[in-house]
C-alpha cells in the first residue's frame, strides 16, 4: 500500500510563540529571540515572519539586523517553548496514534497518515489542513505542512514546494519530484545536503538531483563511500525508512557526550576549569547510568581559529568510571597539548565504547571500598539534585572564575529556560 506521510512545521516557532504570550500577530510584528545580555553579538534563534519578508536571515545576529529595524528582543524562554511543542503534540494525537509520529524537532513532526484517510473519509490535502487549522485555533501558531509518498518527499514538499503554496501544503511523490525538482538549484536546499556535500559534489561537476542520477554511481561511491547510496536514492525521490523503522532503531554503540561554546575567551587554565566540571558530568553519567568507558575524546576550539584546533583522545585497558583516574588522564593529556598563548572558545568531550560489566580493573593501589564510596555518593549527590535542582549541590570547583557549570544547569538546551 502506497506511503502517505506529512511533515509539519511550526513556523518560526519560538519567535511565534513570543507573539502569541505578547497578544501579537507574528506576521504584523518585528520581534527576534535572542539573549539580550549577550549584546549585539548574540545570535537570532528565531525572527518573525515579518522580518524575513524584509530580507533579514533567520540565524542572523543582533548586529546585523538593519538599523532602522527596531524589533522587540524576547529573551529564550525554552521551557515554555517545550510546553507550548507539549500542547501541538497533543493535538497530533488527536488524528493520528503515537506510533506513527516521529517528532523530528522541537518544531517539526512527521505524521504516518496512511491507514487514518480511509477513516476520516478525507485527502491528505484535507487533513493536513484540519491539522493545521486546529493547531492554529488552539496554540495561536501558524503551521505548514510537506506531503510525500515516503519521509524524504514529505520534509522536502515542505522544505522547498510548501512555501510556494498559498496554503502552505506542499506535495510530491517521485514522478512529481523529478519533474519539479531534478533542475532546481541550489542543491543545499535539499534536505541532506549540506554545504560540505555540495563542494564534493562540485569537484565532479554536478549542481542537481538530475546531475546526480546521470553521474556513474563508480565515481559517487568513491567519493562518498556507502553514503552515496542514499545520495543516489534521494536523487529520485526514493526512501525505504519508514516511522516503524525509526521507532525500532537501537544504535550498536552508545556514547556520552557535552560540548560548550564560551561566552567568551578563555585562557588555558580556565578552560581547564570548564573541562574539569565537564568531565564530572559524565563521569555521573556513566554511574547513574551504570556505564563504564575506556575511551575518551576532546575537543578544543581556539578563538577565531587563528589555529588549528586540538584533537586527542585517551584509551583504557579496562572500562572504568573513576572520576579521579579519568580527570587525571584527560588534563594529563590537555596540560601535554594545549597552546598556552592562544585563547579558546570551544569544548567538546565525548565518552565513547560504553559498557555495562560486572566487574572492574583495580590496581595496588585503588581500594573497593573507596571505589564503591564514590559511587554511591554520586548516587545520592543525583538524588539531592533531582528534588532540589541541579545547583543544589555543586562540587568546589563550580564556584572558581571562569567555571560554566552553576549557570548552565539554569539553561535547557543551551538557553535560558525561564
Amino acid at each position: 500500500m502506497k506511503k502517505i506521510y506529512l511533515c509539519i512545521d511550526l513556523k518560526t516557532f519560538y519567535a511565534s510563540v513570543e507573539c502569541v504570550e505578547r497578544g501579537l500577530d507574528p506576521f504584523e510584528t518585528d520581534l527576534i529571540v535572542a539573549d539580550p545580555s549577550r549584546a549585539s553579538g548574540a545570535i537570532c534563534l528565531a525572527i518573525t515572519p515579518k522580518m524575513k519578508n524584509r530580507g533579514i536571515s533567520n540565524r542572523c545576529r543582533v548586529y546585523e539586523i538593519p538599523k532602522e529595524v527596531k524589533p522587540i528582543v524576547a529573551k529564550p524562554r525554552m521551557k515554555k517553548y517545550i510546553e507550548y511543542a507539549a500542547r501541538i503534540y497533543q493535538i497530533y494525537l488527536k488524528y493520528v496514534h503515537a506510533d506513527d509520529i516521529h517528532v523530528y524537532s522541537i518544531d517539526e513532526a512527521f505524521l504516518d497518515v496512511t491507514d487514518y484517510l480511509h477513516y476520516y473519509h478525507s485527502s491528505e490535502i484535507e487533513l493536513a489542513k484540519t491539522i493545521i487549522q486546529d493547531i492554529y485555533k488552539n496554540v495561536g501558531i501558524c503551521a505548514t505542512a510537506g506531503i510525500g509518498t515516503n519521509l524524504y518527499l514529505a520534509k522536502i514538499a515542505l522544505d522547498i514546494i510548501a512555501k510556494h503554496e498559498e496554503d502552505g501544503i506542499g506535495y510530491l511523490n517521485e514522478k512529481l519530484f523529478q519533474e519539479k525538482l531534478w533542475d532546481h538549484q541550489p542543491l543545499t536546499d535539499f534536505w541532506q545536503i549540506a554545504g560540505g556535500t555540495f563542494r564534493r559534489l562540485q569537484k565532479h561537476h554536478i549542481t542537481t538531483m538530475r546531475d546526480i542520477t546521470c553521474t556513474n554511481p563508480v565515481i559517487l561511491y568513491k567519493e562518498f563511500g556507502i553514503n552515496a547510496e542514499l545520495l543516489i536514492d534521494h536523487a529520485f525521490g526514493r526512501e525505504s525508512c519508514t516511522i516503524a523503522d525509526i521507532k525500532k532503531y537501537r544504535p550498536k554503540a552508545k556514547s556520552f557526550s557535552n560540548s560548550q561554546i564560551l561566552y567568551q575567551d578563555y585562557p588555558a587554565y580556565k578552560a581547564k576549569i570548564v573541562l574539569s566540571e565537564m568531565i564530572d558530568q559524565l563521569v555521573g553519567q556513566l554511574i547513574i547510568q551504570d556505564y563504564f568507558t575506556s575511551h575518551i575524546s576532546v575537543y578544543i576550539g581556539y578563538s577565531k581559529d587563528v589555529i588549528p584546533s586540538l584533537k586527542y583522545s585517551v584509551s583504557f585497558a579496562t572500562p572504568t568510571r573513576q572520576y579521579t583516574e579519568i580527570l587525571r588522564s584527560v588534563l594529563k593529556e590537555y596540560d601535554s597539548r594545549i597552546d598556552e598563548g592562544t585563547p579558546i572558545r570551544r569544548i567538546g568531550l565525548s565518552f565513547a565504547r560504553l559498557e555495562k560489566t560486572k566487574y572492574e580493573q583495580l590496581n595496588l593501589f585503588q581500594s573497593m571500598e573507596k571505589e564503591e564510596k564514590n559511587v554511591q555518593l554520586e548516587k545520592a549527590t543525583y538524588l539531592i539534585r533531582n528534588k532540589f535542582g541541579k545547583n543544589a549541590l555543586l562540587k568546589a570547583i563550580s564556584y572558581l572564575p571562569g567555571a560554566t557549570q552553576k549557570e548552565r544547569n539554569r539553561l535547557v538546551g543551551g538557553h535560558n529556560a525561564e
